[in-house]
């Protein structure tokens, strides 16, 4: 018998499930938003995600319906449930992801550590907000945002005046989430896998560097973490997990402070650019362990092949000619680089492919995966 997956989004961590599908055995499919997705060699329908009867027709014949995003609406997630389908995450989990001010409140509920917040529908309540706060503040649309958009930083309410036209306009309990303006030293991820049966695997924690808000460098493991930092990093992600429910894999954003706490900044249930490296760093890879999870097969070891692995993103690409006119010369360059892409067509700021190099010397593997990602960047 087929073990067979539906992912919902084309995009390019669907792409990334394929070939660990393929060396599972798996039967994976994907219903794209349509026919330039990333993930096209792997579409077998297309179709518009926010469609109940699209999606019901694309599940009927998968064992497990999973997602390369958050952003299926809740009914058509409950339609799912109600009409038997196995859906990893599910609805419960998945809402607290689609919404900051959710997220932020169930979090707060657990006690688990993040940012001071607060939800305002207007203009004054976030100036009380600011003021209390030092001055400025970060203010975040509650959907939608990824990679640095719907976030501002802000020192008076005129800056996101029209996004106060749009809370305004869609009515109801509408508001925008802002937070303190975290004094970080740096960011951090936790990665964890969590099947439907209760086994729960981590990665190790990892630094990430960030670029006008999109991930660009990913240093696995976290320079100077080992101990009670990365002990309480994957204790926090694990009770997340298990808390919220979360099945397949969960990514877990965090600050770190100049008194060594960390905070919790953002949630992803699904696999994540901070752990791209495990493709070619660890024993099994975000990918392989998320198909893994919501299968509910027993989980792979997460340790790391080298001691360190540094994935940097392509970001962009080359302003002229294509990609494959740059390969010759990075591969031969980089031998030890291994260089993934994602079938995008080179745009400014656009996550178009990374690099991972592994080794010995952290200093020597960042210099190499900067210096390979280089070669595609104009």
């Amino acid at each position: 018998m087929t073990l067979r997956v539906g992912v919902i989004g084309g995009g390019q961590l669907a792409r990334m499930m394929v070939p660990a599908a393929v060396e599972l055995g798996v039967d994976i499919r994907v219903l794209a938003e349509g026919p330039d997705m990333s993930a096209g060699i792997a579409a077998t329908a297309e179709g518009d995600y926010h469609d109940t009867d699209t999606v019901l027709s694309f599940a009927r014949d998968v064992d497990v319906v999973t997602f390369d995003h958050e952003h299926v609406p809740q009914d058509v997630l409950r339609a799912l449930v109600d009409a038997g389908v196995d859906v990893h995450p599910g609805p419960d989990a998945l809402a607290v992801a689609q919404d900051k001010i959710v997220m932020r409140q169930r979090l707060s509920d657990l006690g688990v550590p993040v940012p001071d917040w607060a939800a305002v529908q207007d203009a004054d309540a976030l100036a009380a907000f600011i003021a209390e706060h030092g001055g400025r503040a970060v203010v975040k649309t509650a959907r939608g945002g990824y990679d640095g958009k719907g976030v501002r930083v802000v020192t008076d309410p005129s800056e996101v005046e029209d996004w106060f036209t749009a809370v305004a306009e869609a009515g109801g309990d509408q508001a925008l989430l802002v937070e303190e303006l975290v004094p970080f030293t740096r960011e951090l991820a936790q990665s964890v896998a969590r099947r439907p049966s209760g086994e729960v695997a981590a990665w190790p924690l990892v630094e990430t560097v960030q670029r006008d808000g999109v991930c660009a460098e990913v240093i696995a493991p976290a320079p100077d973490s080992a101990g009670r930092l990365a002990d309480t990093a994957e204790s926090l992600a694990v009770r997340i997990a298990e808390e919220l429910g979360v099945t397949g894999v969960l990514a877990v954003e965090l600050f770190q402070t100049g008194d060594e706490r960390i905070l919790v900044n953002e949630l992803a249930m699904r696999p994540h650019n901070t752990g791209h490296w495990s493709i070619d760093g660890a024993t099994t890879s975000q990918f392989e362990q998320h198909l893994r999870a919501v299968l509910d097969l027993p989980l792979g070891a997460t340790g790391a092949h080298a001691p360190h692995a540094v994935m940097v993103n392509v970001l962009g690409g080359p302003a002229d000619g294509d990609l494959a006119g740059r390969y010759p010369d990075a591969l031969a360059a980089f031998p030890e680089a291994k260089f993934h892409f994602y079938g995008k067509a080179p745009r400014p700021g656009r996550k178009i492919g990374h690099v991972t190099v592994v080794g010995d010397d952290v200093d020597d593997v960042v210099y190499r995966a900067r210096a390979a990602a280089a070669h595609f960047d104009d």
